[in-house]
């Protein structure tokens, strides 16, 4: 039997859910492999110490377990989506991960065409 490996968790424990953006580039439909349909989505996160969340991602990558970002949605229930791709960078002296996740199609807030402001569930 196949031993089931415990995600690793990145929890945002406190400020606004993260604002998700569909990721158009070619590279970033490879990571879709599943048996739900997913989108590559991106957003930003920031963190007091993002070294050493990309130190957790890069573990858990190592060890094939997935990382998991979970966070509080507007409505105030959690929510958890899988973190394929991290980069970190400094912006304005802060900690900034860039993080791509499979978001579940169903979940995805995608621009209207005719109103690039606008979003719709």
């Amino acid at each position: 039997m196949a031993e089931t490996l415990e995600p690793e968790l990145i929890t945002i424990v406190e400020g606004p859910p993260p604002e998700f953006h569909f990721v158009a580039e070619a590279w970033a439909f490879s990571i879709l492999e599943g048996a739900a349909p997913f989108l590559p989505a991106m957003c930003q996160v920031r963190s007091f110490n993002g070294e050493r969340l990309m130190e957790r991602c890069h573990r858990a990558w190592s060890t094939h377990r997935p990382i998991l970002l979970d966070y509080r949605q507007a409505d105030g229930l959690r929510r958890q989506v899988e973190i394929v791709g991290a980069r970190l960078e400094q912006i304005e002296g802060v900690d900034v991960l860039n993080l791509w996740v499979r978001q579940p199609v169903s979940t995805l807030m995608m621009p209207r065409p005719d109103d690039d402001d606008s979003i719709e569930a």
